[in-house]
């Protein structure tokens, strides 16, 4: 007995220490790990997915593979041909003139040369023989071809009528990193670096991925152990509820048969290529465990029927033919609820995407985590971004937003538009605890984390609605989540989503929910802050370009639906409703459960002059199809989405600045490097470079010096450039069309004042930080550096201002300021007539390049009053943007822009600037160049093709012009919280039963909370209600302990009662002398 309580008050003190230790026993295993995971993937060497247009049995799909080869085949000949006639314009062979090779080829068939074959399926997948959507075709393509002969095959493939698409097939490689534990957990230093993240699918990218942590001494309130007790699962249990009859999908690394926390593993299936569903790392363990452990780390569903599909081998390495394959298994076998703790930024990944609608179409309701790289803004990972997806970010038991949970915006909608709201639901995800590989608890951190705590409350709800059929669906689990969710206070949404998931309203809200469509989020507030950041940052007025607003449509009618008609704007003539102008755009169709609203609101002129609060709703009705026999009513919804907008008089020119996102380009789709070259491990430039992602300390930087910030989403011919003091371009990517830089020129000449900030730019480095493309055997190559040189320099030629190409870095000084220059550029040309100043920097780029990396003085920054007029404006050129872009940032250096801002709104030059001036350049008679024979004009909106170094543009495009809705006034008062008039529309009536239900929950709600009080922090229910204080302690051994302690307290209190020997009055008159013995010096 004492040893055991020994053993218990150990762990108390340990755990009282500033120190993160764990306490283990013989019977109890506890890893308090922080643990990331890391995504590397990469294309497989001639390996292609070919989509078909339906499910084909294996025969058929052959058939029609062979059939579209026989087509590739004609072109291959034809294309030989045409070589051995011209050589100039040969695409297939760097040796166009051997014939008789020509002739070889052309004697056989083109993919019998190739090797060309479907690969089967291997007998133990269980997809084997069944009809499917997808073949993998294996090629031999060789190392002298380009990328010409293989568009050529995915061409000839696609032209097949029943083939959909060809793509790559990519391998998926991850690592479980156990990281120390640094205070507030900042910027991992001590993480083992692997191979940089690159294509489709990483999910927890490494960027300041530190969990929450316990370092140093802090007040830690007491919370219970078990993260089902935290969010009140018990209480449904104590109903009944358990997930049964809930088929759950875990994609991850499999699960053992025989471990002891799991009691119904209805299926494990295997889909890679090792003979075994066993799982080695203990990931998957742990997912499940969250999800449907029935001991010790309790799961929230532990009576659900779990579907174990293993996809990542022991050595963390998976591919997308297994996804797609486990996919259609998963549909085939009617799953209803499916956690996907992976994701990446490739949203472009069209056959996964597709995928996915494709499973939330048949009812699966999908789980996914939204990413763990934050706190930087515009890292959400795919699948989650989608709206037909719940997209689960991470937070801590303070109920702080995690600092490595990713935030929003989307960026799927730019350059043109602005981004939706994600993440959608956040829960805990900072050291929550599930089942250990083999036995026992461990504890794990990250948004993979989360989406099993969701998955599993999910799957909870599911089972005691699940009476109710096809009103419960992945559209309508999603209201009810985001409907009762608890907003966090001061996040905003792009943090919070619609808030903390509230799992036993969630369940009231499923009790009486009635078939609908809503909007998320429910209503547009630009006055409250900080929810509606960043709108409610920066007030509208007359003249601003559109403020884009994006809701997203939500059906639980149907997996189909449409808007009927067009929306109606109603302003509230009350509250100067009439002062705007709406229009909105939206998807033509509502599918799968899911659609778009863009709201674009504009001042109209009679606001000119107005300050004050303007309001309205919009109205819209949503129709899902019907069979002839349905009451038409159960399939029409009507929503109502409120605005209310703040309006002041419109700012004076020098406070307007305009924002260049339109020629700013990110992958995907293009390798777009980072512009930080020392960030190997996020190679990739991702984050969208808006003012409202990556950029978002420059925004607040600006809006706290009072400027005005306005996004510009179209070419610079469409804007009135007269309304802007300056625009603001930092290291665009895009071209620019002829006719924008003869307007810019225009514009400046004007009055209007231009900042460019670029960045590197070197075609030697550019090569080196390529990388081999297995897929087509080629290397890949960046199309532009940081940012594109050549395109800044033909729009600066008119002033005599270029950049070079030198990559330069290091720590400089200006006044008392002090900064990092990283990766950037130097100016080759500048007017004598203007303000340079020069920096000791070191040559980045000939370190790269395997040199010494010598040291200069550089010139990186210029200032130069432009001398058309009296009222010409001014320009600045600066040579990079990393301690503006909160991406990598180290010193952030916000007042140098505050310090061109004032030169350009003011004509002066501040000090720091002027005493740090340097003498003039002579200017370089050589400029940077394109990248021969790049494909730039792949991802361009400006370029249409190249032939060598000959570009072509596009037609310069329209620009856009907003129909107006027509305003139905309505002379009503408004509600002073548009929050709290949200809520889902519910059948009062319910099923039967219900208000009883609801009752009940109540009733055990309030139960459990005096349980709690009452409860030590060691206590805690487990899923039958009974309390565990000691997860592998036997019951039996504590129920004699408190029978043993009882019997001798019982004997205690009997000798010291009893007169019998004398008890009392011994040791009362024993008191009695040792209290008069003291007392008697003090009386004398």
């Amino acid at each position: 007995m004492i040893t055991l309580l020994s053993i218990k008050v150990s762990c108390l003190i340990i755990f009282l220490l500033p120190l993160n230790f764990a306490c283990n026993t013989d019977n109890d295993i506890f890893e308090n790990e922080k643990v990331m995971l890391k995504y590397n993937v990469t294309n497989v060497p001639g390996h292609y997915i070919v989509h078909f247009n339906g499910r084909y049995l294996e025969d058929e799909r052959v058939k029609y593979v062979n059939a579209a080869l026989l087509q590739a085949n004609a072109w291959f000949k034809s294309q030989i041909l045409k070589c051995e006639h011209d050589s100039s314009i040969c695409t297939i062979s760097r040796n166009p003139g051997k014939k008789d090779e020509h002739a070889a080829l052309c004697s056989t068939t083109w993919w019998h040369h190739h090797g060309c074959h479907v690969v089967p399926r291997d007998a133990d997948n269980p997809m084997a023989g069944l009809p499917s959507d997808f073949d993998l075709l294996s090629c031999d393509i060789r190392d002298d071809e380009n990328a010409e002969v293989l568009a050529g095959l995915f061409g000839q493939l696609s032209q097949h009528p029943m083939i959909k698409s060809v793509t790559h097939e990519k391998s998926v490689t991850r690592f479980l990193l156990q990281v120390p534990d640094q205070e507030d957990g900042e910027g991992c230093t001590d993480c083992k670096e692997f191979n940089s993240r690159a294509f489709r699918l990483p999910l927890n990218q490494e960027e300041n991925n530190l969990t929450e942590n316990i370092g140093g001494r802090k007040l830690l309130r007491t919370l219970p152990r078990q993260i089902t007790s935290i969010m009140n699962a018990d209480v449904l249990w104590e109903m009944g509820i358990t997930g049964a009859g809930i088929k759950v999908a875990v994609f991850d690394t499999g699960l053992s048969k025989k471990h002891p926390h799991f009691r119904r593993i209805k299926e494990r299936t295997n889909w890679t290529n090792e003979k075994t569903v066993e799982d080695g790392l203990g990931h998957g363990t742990f997912v499940a465990g969250v999800i449907a452990s029935s001991r010790e780390c309790l799961g929230f569903a532990p009576d659900a029927d779990l579907h174990i599909y293993r996809v990542f081998t022991n050595n963390q390495v998976s591919y997308t033919s297994w996804f797609l394959d486990a996919f259609n298994y998963a549909i085939m076998k009617k799953i209803h609820v499916l956690n996907l703790s992976i994701g990446g930024p490739d949203f472009m990944d069209q056959p996964f995407v597709d995928k996915v609608w494709e499973l939330t179409a048949n009812n699966i309701i999908m789980v996914s985590a939204i990413g763990n790289d934050g706190p930087l803004y515009g890292t959400l990972n795919n699948p989650a971004d989608q709206m037909d997806v719940i997209g689960v970010g991470g937070i801590n038991f303070e109920d702080q937003i995690a600092k490595f949970s990713s935030r929003g915006m989307t960026t799927w909608e730019l350059p043109a538009g602005y981004g939706r709201l994600k993440p959608d639901i956040v829960t805990y995800g900072s050291s929550v605890r599930g089942s250990n590989l083999k036995r026992g608890c461990r504890s794990l951190s990250g948004t993979s984390v989360a989406s099993p705590v969701v998955a599993g409350a999910v799957s909870l709800l599911y089972s005691g609605v699940f009476h109710r059929g096809s009103v419960i669906n992945p559209g309508s689990m999603k209201q009810a989540l985001l409907a009762s969710a608890r907003r966090l206070p001061g996040v905003g949404m792009f943090e919070q989503g619609a808030g903390k998931l509230d799992l036993l309203k969630a369940y009231q809200t499923l009790t009486t929910y009635t078939p609908q469509a809503s909007l998320s989020p429910p209503y547009l507030d630009t006055t409250e802050c900080q929810y509606f950041w960043p709108y409610c940052t920066q007030p509208l007025y007359y003249s601003a370009l559109p403020t884009i607003l994006n809701v997203t449509i939500l059906n639980g009618m149907g997996v189909t639906g449409k808007l009927v008609g067009v929306p109606t704007w109603h302003p509230y003539t009350p509250h100067h409703g009439d002062y705007l102008n709406v229009s909105v755009s939206y998807s033509g169709e509502i599918w799968p459960w899911s659609g778009w609203l863009a709201v674009h609101i504009v001042v109209r002129q009679e606001a000119q002059q107005f300050e004050g609060i303007a309001q309205g709703h919009l109205s819209l009705t949503i129709e899902s199809p019907r069979s002839p026999e349905d009451d038409p009513a159960e399939f029409t919804s009507s929503i109502t989405l409120p605005i209310r907008v703040k309006i002041i008089p419109t700012p004076p020119r020098h406070r307007r600045l305009l924002w260049d996102q339109y020629h700013n380009l990110r992958y995907p789709p293009g390798y777009f490097p980072r512009d930080n070259l020392k960030m190997k491990n996020d190679p990739l430039d991702w984050n969208g470079d808006h003012l409202h992602t990556n950029f978002r300390g420059l925004y607040q930087n600006l809006r706290s010096e009072g400027f005005y910030v306005e996004v510009m989403g179209e070419p610079i011919t469409c804007l009135n450039m007269s309304r802007y003091g300056t625009l603001i371009l930092i290291d665009p990517e895009e071209e620019f069309f002829p006719e924008e830089i003869t307007k810019l020129k225009r514009d400046i000449e004007d009055g209007l004042s231009l900042v460019v900030i670029g960045d590197w730019y070197n075609t030697t480095v550019m090569k080196k930080v390529r990388f081999f493309d297995e897929n087509t055997r080629l290397w890949w190559v960046p199309d532009t550096g940081g940012a594109n040189i050549p395109a800044l320099n033909d729009l600066l030629g008119g002033w005599g201002i270029a950049f070079g190409d030198s990559v330069l870095e290091g720590d400089f000084s200006l006044g008392n300021h002090d900064t990092v220059f990283s990766s950037g550029t130097s100016l080759v040309r500048f007017p004598p007539d203007g303000i340079i100043v020069s920096i000791d920097l070191m040559d980045q780029g000939d370190q790269i390049l395997g040199g010494t990396g010598p040291r200069d003085q550089y010139p990186i920054l210029g200032l130069y009053q432009t001398k058309a007029h009296g009222r010409s404006g001014r320009i600045v050129a600066y040579g990079d943007s990393n301690c503006l872009d909160n991406a990598h940032q180290t010193k952030p250096c916000y007042w140098l822009m505050n310090a061109f801002l004032e030169y350009t709104s003011t004509g002066h030059i501040p000090k720091i600037i002027r005493s740090s001036a340097s003498s003039p350049i002579k200017p370089k008679e050589i400029l940077p160049r394109r990248v021969d024979k790049n494909k730039l004009h792949r991802y361009s909106k400006v370029l249409d093709s190249n032939i060598g170094n000959v570009y072509s543009t596009v037609a310069l495009p329209s620009c856009s012009k907003l129909t107006f809705l027509v305003a139905d006034p309505l002379n009503t008062t408004a509600s002073s919280s548009l929050y709290k008039l949200q809520r889902l529309v519910q059948d009062l009536g319910g099923p039967a039963g219900s208000s009883n239900t609801l009752q009940e929950i109540r009733t055990l709600a309030k139960v459990k909370d005096n349980m709690a009080v009452a409860a030590s922090y060691d206590d805690e229910m487990d899923w039958l209600g009974a309390f565990d204080s000691k997860e592998d302690t036997d019951p039996r051994l504590w129920s004699f302990f408190v029978l043993v302690c009882i019997l001798v307290l019982l004997i205690i209190l009997y000798r010291f009662c009893s007169w019998t020997h004398g008890y009392r009055y011994f040791w009362r008159t024993k008191i009695g002398h040792k209290v008069y013995a003291y007392m008697e010096p003090q009386i004398t």
